[in-house]
């Protein structure tokens, strides 16, 4: 029959353990509570909003580098401050089913579609996670700090039973020279509450050195990562404003087109009630004026142009689906869009842009965004060869060491500053194996050599898309003037076509004639304005000049700069009408 120990005895063993636990030094109690209510403080969201606070005062900060400004950039939706398991997926069923009406002038169009574009939001996010990335590698050469306790209880063999407390804390730092220092600051203590009543605590303070002299040696090969992510917040600062512009340059366009299909909605409409009434009059004067083969090619014609206004709704149904869909907006919204932008660009005319090819090409040079980072990417293949060729070397390290201890047994704070221990030398490994070392510099060196080609074909498509938008220009100028004419004489033609039918001198095919050429000829008008502006801004767009944060942007004229300061803006020579083929196909004169 086992015997109970005496309730006072284990009492006195629950205050022993107890006062183990409890009853250390202030500097030990630290060691351990701190650490817990720094833990237990810092909730999700308070590290969330850290992290956007660092973000945003990088982006802001790279901006103004860059661009001498900052704007209010952020990446919060909606949703963002909400808990993610409030969210339910019949809320965003619901939230796709809604439906609506609106009136939707461009520039408020341009505003949903930055609010509610799901590519523009993407876009944003990366910046902000590249951002993101680039707070860890800054932190890399923060001094790492770090705190930890462990209690356990222990069984000896002998049947003793102990309770083990250890506590360390410290430092860890990472210098731009390569070098890395580590301070660590230990407790131990050990107590024993059964057998003989017995502790010990002991206290250690250590500290470590170690400098590279050769490979990993030096700011440029150490901090690379943290070079190529500073650069990388850069690139993506000077891609993402590329992306706003070409983003508000894509809405402006898709909007303009749908103006320009709302127009061939309503001339195909018109089309077709004025066949409508001409078929209606052909009818009547079949009876004894028309032959019948006349009368037939009227109705013909009607169910043609009435088959042709049906496409053009559907095509322009289908368009504008696609459209809220790039806004964001949910498919049951009807939208109707402002006509006011289209009277306003037919009210402003054909913008010119005073340019020489020449110059165009030496602007998107200075101004492209996107170039810049390509020639920057460049910068960045030559410094990787460097890093690449530094791994080759050997390893040659200096380390030093150095360490305290308490006095034992149990005077875990007092130290005996003579009884230090060193230690320190050198380290050095000869490059037997280089292997894949070697492979990455190879491969160091053939991706600068893509880069090269990567950045001479980037030059080469720059200059001809500006070349292109120059001659794509003035032909767009001499379309609109020419079928400006062309609906006119379209015009004229349909009103002396029925006056000649109504006279006998023409018959039935010359009015129906005549009413499809003034159809054509009023879409074709509306279209060769819009590819006109759309052609301008496209061409601003390739220069770098496009300034799709002023208002109202697609019925200014554009700031472009001089290509030397003090000089004059030379005008690009009129283009003749017509070039001819001996023109074109001239050898080039040396």
């Amino acid at each position: 029959m086992p015997v109970l120990e005496p309730k006072r005895i284990r009492d006195r063993r629950t205050i022993r353990l107890a006062t183990i636990i409890t009853g250390w030094s202030s500097v030990k109690t630290l060691f351990f509570v701190v650490p817990l209510f720094l833990m237990l403080g810092c909730t999700a969201s308070r590290y969330r909003k850290s992290a956007d606070k660092e973000v945003y005062k990088i982006i802001q900060g790279k901006q103004q580098k860059v661009f001498g400004q900052t704007n209010k950039f952020h990446i919060e939706t909606r949703y963002s401050g909400r808990q993610p398991k409030e969210i339910k997926a019949p809320e965003i069923i619901e939230d796709r089913l809604q439906t609506g009406k609106q009136v939707l002038a461009l520039p408020e169009a341009l505003r949903i579609a930055v609010e509610n574009n799901r590519q523009y939001q993407l876009r944003k996010e990366n910046l902000y996670l590249t951002a993101l990335a680039l707070t860890r590698e800054r932190f890399a050469f923060t001094p790492q700090l770090f705190a930890g306790t462990k209690v356990t209880g222990e069984r000896a063999s002998n049947g003793d039973q102990a309770v083990r407390a250890s506590t360390r804390a410290g430092l860890d730092a990472l210098f731009k020279t390569g070098g890395r220092l580590a301070l660590d600051l230990g407790n131990d203590l050990l107590r024993f509450y059964t057998g003989d009543p017995r502790r010990s605590a002991v206290s250690t303070i250590s500290l470590s050195l170690v400098q590279p002299l050769l490979r990993g040696a030096g700011a440029k090969i150490v901090a690379e990562n943290l070079t190529q992510a500073e650069r990388n917040v850069i690139y993506d600062i000077r891609s993402f404003s590329y992306y706003q512009d070409t983003f508000a340059f894509d809405i402006v366009s898709t909007y303009l087109r749908l103006l320009q299909q709302q127009d061939t909605v309503r001339n195909q409409y018109n089309n077709f009630l004025s066949l409508e009434a001409f078929r209606k009059r052909a009818e009547a004067l079949g009876f004894d004026r028309l032959p019948k083969i006349q009368v037939d090619q009227a109705i013909q014609d009607e169910l043609r142009a009435k088959n042709s206004y049906i496409l053009a709704v559907d095509r322009y149904r289908s368009s504008l689906d696609l459209f809220k869909i790039t806004l964001g907006l949910p498919l049951g919204y009807e939208i109707q869009l402002d006509e006011n932008a289209l009277r306003e660009i037919e009210a402003v005319g054909l913008l010119p842009v005073q340019l020489t090819e020449t110059n165009a090409i030496q602007i998107a040079l200075d101004k492209r965004l996107d170039l810049l980072n390509e020639i920057d990417i460049f910068e960045d293949s030559k410094r990787k060869i460097d890093i690449a060729a530094d791994r080759l070397k050997p390893d040659l390290n200096l380390f030093a060491d150095a360490s305290l201890a308490s006095e034992r047994p149990t005077d875990y704070a007092k130290f005996d500053l003579n009884d230090y221990r060193l230690s320190g030398g050198v380290q050095v490994n000869l490059p037997i194996n280089r292997l894949l070392e070697r492979n990455s510099y190879r491969s160091a060196l053939l991706s600068f050599e893509r880069q090269i080609r990567t950045l001479a074909l980037f030059l080469d498509d720059l200059k001809t898309d500006v070349r292109a938008g120059i001659r794509s220009l003035e032909q767009a100028r001499q379309t609109y003037e020419i079928q400006s004419n062309a609906r006119e004489l379209a015009r004229r033609r349909v009103e002396s076509s029925e006056l000649n039918m109504q006279a006998g001198r023409a018959q039935t095919r010359d009015v129906l004639e005549a009413q499809n050429a003034s159809v054509q000829a009023e879409n074709a008008v509306t279209g060769a304005l819009v590819d006109y502006h759309l052609t301008r801004l496209r061409l601003l767009l390739d220069m770098g000049v496009l300034r799709t944060a002023e208002e109202k942007f697609w019925l200014r004229e554009g700031s472009i700069p001089r290509a030397q300061a003090g000089s004059t803006q030379p005008r690009q020579p009129a283009a003749p009408d017509l070039i001819t083929p001996e023109q074109l196909f001239e050898s080039p004169k040396p």
